[in-house]
């Protein structure tokens, strides 16, 4: 089966498990995919992630991550540039997401990375999601 968007299937697939308080969620694997969850992992907002070699295609298992309390660190995913409708930004146009709280993932003609790597590096590009 297709999927005409897989960034967000795998934002949805990561969303849907962190309320029902999984402890993993396997994604189909991509590069955009270990690029996102590598950033994930980076900020703190998974505990890990691992490539998984299965017969018929890889799949990433993402380890979430949860507060002493059993609440999720992940608390929301948004997805932005859509592929019916597409969004650009230049490197004075990289928003903030919720005061600096959270990220916004920027696929950059350098990779993949957050605003603020993208801000710095003086880069643009297309604005993946938000997360917080």
């Amino acid at each position: 089966m297709t999927i005409s968007d897989p960034i967000a299937d795998m934002l949805t697939r990561i969303r849907n498990a962190t309320m029902a308080r999984h402890d993993f969620v396997l994604v189909p694997s991509s590069r955009m995919k270990l690029s996102i969850a590598r950033i994930l992992k980076g900020k703190g907002f998974i505990s890990d992630y691992e490539v998984l070699k299965g017969k018929p295609h890889r799949v990433i298992k993402i380890y979430l991550k949860y507060s002493d309390n059993n609440q999720p660190v992940l608390s929301g995913l948004e997805r932005v540039s859509k592929p019916g409708l597409r969004v650009y930004v230049q490197r004075k146009e990289i928003p903030k997401v919720y005061g600096g709280l959270g990220i916004a993932i920027v696929s950059t003609p350098k990779g993949v990375m957050t605003g603020h790597q993208a801000w710095h590096q003086g880069l643009g590009g297309e604005l993946l999601c938000y997360i917080w």
